[in-house]
């Protein structure tokens, strides 16, 4: 028999609706089936949707599955924020002064930064040069000529990424990437954002080759970026991502490294809420 649960549909990473990254939420899923959880994500066609249920860890304060319209993720930093953001709206009430998510990947610790939320990146779950094969294939992928790329790393979180730093950001910009070439990584661009236009520090893109798709802000990646940038030091211990542009959205994602964790942090916007009956 259908069932009717709570819903909303917000854009996280964004000041203003529609310019960030679009997050199906399914509040109080508990009763839902793993199918009927990826059925809806595939019917949503957004690049993620999730599903809030009742923790099971002693000091989390919700637990969240995340799933993309093929598999699920343990970990996804835009659905991360926005699931939070929902949550809370919900009426949601911390146990401590941080909220504490469950998800696959283990516990994921979020604050509030002004009007923002920020979570705490995840312990990276491979890092490391990438094999001259894999570089290759991304070059080719991407249309890239060698002397483009200053930099190289994975840096995989949960989803599989390995970034790729370019010279410039005309450079990523100009990436028109072959998805079949593609098929089988997942591929983050960034490079520093430079002149008296910059309304950022650095641009970023990314690449899912399973989705052959562009994700328009992602947390993940930006999270797992930094972790590689600002140890190497190439990145300072707060800067600001621009992500989307390419693809109509304006995403302003913000990096902070305190102490040893690095927060990453953006604003969440509500566009749609009301019931869906599965």
């Amino acid at each position: 028999m259908p069932h009717s649960f709570k819903f909303q549909q917000v854009d996280v990473f964004s000041s203003a609706p529609t310019q960030g990254n679009p997050l199906a939420v399914v509040s109080s899923a508990d009763d839902l089936t793993d199918a009927q959880m990826a059925a809806f994500a595939r019917w949503t066609n957004l690049s993620e949707t999730t599903f809030l249920l009742r923790p099971t860890h002693p000091e989390a304060d919700y637990r969240v599955r995340i799933f993309t319209t093929t598999r699920e993720l343990p970990f996804a930093g835009h659905p991360t924020l926005g699931s939070c953001f929902v949550w809370l709206d919900n009426g949601g009430v911390a146990q401590a002064e941080e909220i504490v998510q469950e998800c696959g990947a283990g516990l994921v610790r979020i604050r509030r930064d002004g009007s923002r939320l920020a979570l705490c990146a995840p312990p990276l779950l491979r890092s490391g040069p990438v094999e001259d094969d894999v570089l290759q294939r991304i070059i080719a992928g991407l249309g890239l000529r060698r002397e483009q790329v200053t930099g190289s790393q994975w840096a995989d979180n949960g989803p599989g990424w390995v970034a790729v730093m370019l010279a410039s950001r005309n450079d990523v910009l100009g990436v028109r990437p072959d998805y079949a070439a593609l098929r089988g990584l997942n591929v983050g661009l960034v490079a520093p954002w430079t002149g008296p236009d910059a309304e950022a520090d650095f641009e970023v893109r990314a690449f899912t080759g399973d989705l052959g798709a562009e994700d328009p802000v992602t947390g993940s990646l930006n999270a797992s970026i930094a972790q590689w940038l600002i140890p190497a030091g190439l990145a300072p211990r707060q800067y600001t991502a621009r992500q989307g542009t390419a693809m109509g959205h304006r995403g302003q994602v913000h990096v902070e490294q305190i102490g040893e964790q690095i927060w990453v942090s953006g604003e969440v916007q509500k566009c749609i809420a009301g019931q869906v009956t599965l």
